[in-house]
């Protein structure tokens, strides 16, 4: 490896191409470190937001109506504002009600990182497209099939669980494909709320190395290769979960 390092430290010497995330040691390091944080938050995020997407349809489906009506208000309200004004409200205002802690070193600092609340913001927002998602899936379910279930005994949560949602899940996929790759593209605004995320720590190699540039097409490439494998493991998924006449 330090003959590939030496390369690109005699690529920059000759032709002032600086790849400093690829000879230097302390950029390589901080780099991978924007990268995994990158990973983390993604994987998180989409976790959350279809766990947001699979409860809110089902709450869609209550008999109750102020239930659809609070589920109805949280679909309009995230989807209808833009997702960093969102995140600057959890941060700035939602986590300013919060009480401190204290660090290691005796001083007073939020309960919540910015990771969390980038997390619970972003969350918020791809869960509310999630619920719709997930309600077109329910809702192309035929209702012989939930008359069935329901003659077999079930109650409308096993039936949701165990009949309407796998089937619903293999229509809808390919939505829930497309917002997953939404989400992990603007997992780059927790770059606004200082989370060391790969923008974040780019933009600080950057900084230091007047390498604009070249760190632009890194972050470009890097994304390509990121959002290409999801893509491509859902299509594998999608594959693997069709059915006749649900999906395929």
């Amino acid at each position: 490896m330090d003959s590939i390092y030496q390369l690109f430290q005699t690529l920059y010497d000759e032709t002032g191409i600086n790849l400093t995330i690829l000879y230097d040691e302390f950029d390589r390091a901080r780099f991978a470190e924007g990268f995994v944080t990158t990973i983390q938050l993604s994987v998180v995020c989409l976790i959350f937001s279809i766990i947001i997407g699979v409860i809110g349809a089902w709450l869609q489906g209550s008999n109750l109506v102020w239930t659809k009506r609070i589920i109805q208000g949280y679909i309009q309200l995230f989807r209808n504002t833009p997702p960093l004004v969102q995140m600057y409200f959890f941060f700035f205002g939602v986590a300013v009600l919060l009480p401190t802690v204290e660090n290691e070193f005796g001083f007073p600092e939020p309960m919540l990182s910015a990771f969390t609340w980038a997390a619970i913001s972003l969350s918020f927002f791809a869960g509310a497209f999630n619920v719709e998602i997930f309600r077109s899936g329910i809702e192309a379910v035929p209702a012989s099939t939930i008359e069935a279930a329901e003659a077999l005994g079930y109650s409308r949560l096993q039936a949701y669980i165990y009949i309407v949602l796998p089937l619903a899940f293999r229509v809808c996929l390919s939505s829930l494909n497309n917002n997953n790759v939404n989400l992990i593209k603007t997992t780059t605004l927790a770059y606004a709320i200082a989370v060391p995320e790969l923008l974040y720590v780019s933009n600080q190699i950057w900084s230091d190395n007047v390498n604009v540039p070249e760190m632009m097409l890194v972050i470009l490439f890097t994304y390509v290769a990121l959002v290409g494998t999801l893509i491509w493991a859902m299509h594998l998924w999608e594959k693997k979960l069709q059915m006749p006449g649900y999906g395929a």
